[in-house]
């Protein structure tokens, strides 16, 4: 389903393995120019990821299945009730500035809590958004041939016991949040993301 003429598409629910299968085809026609800039919005079952580098002693007690995956950054967790945003780009049109990606998928985030109701904003050091000192927004990226995958994931209304079981995104003592906590509603905060994916990367 296409949220966004061309530039976005809502994939449901589907498992980590085939979202990866998905990012890969995405991304090598990204690369051949067969599409332009596009975000893939899905949710995963249950899952914790480790990213290339990640250290495993930030996994306390696996309460789901643990993968192994090719994003940057630390252990992380996705499942029901939380939206995953696979940004697959051409950063070599973006002047192969990494860390622009990563903020502007930040400011995906934030605009899209701002129509929530939520004023969000970036911590200096550290990835991801946050409110109240909460973070509610997690980044992870991989380039490849500038081509980038991965992306985001907005916590919306998940179980947040998941993530009694890391240390999230490595940060001790770090709290998680989701857009029902904080203002006790369930909005449906795709087509946001879709207009705020548009606006912000020129898809």
């Amino acid at each position: 389903m296409h949220l966004d003429a061309q530039s976005t598409c809502d994939l449901g629910r589907v498992s980590y393995a085939e979202g990866l299968k998905i990012q890969l085809d995405y991304a090598r026609r990204r690369e051949a120019g067969e599409i332009g800039d596009t975000l893939l919005l899905l949710e995963h079952p249950p899952v914790y990821t480790l990213g290339t580098n990640a250290d495993p002693s930030f996994l306390l007690d696996a309460k789901a299945p643990v993968v192994q995956t090719d994003r940057g950054g630390e252990v992380t967790w996705h499942g029901p009730g939380q939206v995953v945003g696979y940004a697959i780009c051409n950063l070599d049109a973006r002047n192969r500035d990494l860390h622009r990606h990563c903020r502007d998928l930040e400011e995906v985030l934030i605009r899209t809590l701002k129509d929530c109701g939520i004023a969000a904003a970036r911590i200096d050091g550290l990835t991801g958004v946050w409110t109240n000192g909460k973070k509610i927004g997690a980044i992870g990226v991989r380039v490849r041939q500038w081509i980038s995958t991965h992306g985001f994931s907005l916590n919306v209304n998940c179980d947040l016991s998941y993530y009694d079981g890391i240390v999230p995104c490595g940060i001790e003592g770090c709290e998680v949040t989701t857009i029902e906590r904080e203002t006790g509603t369930t909005p449906d905060v795709r087509p946001h993301l879709a207009k705020h994916f548009a606006e912000v990367f020129g898809a």
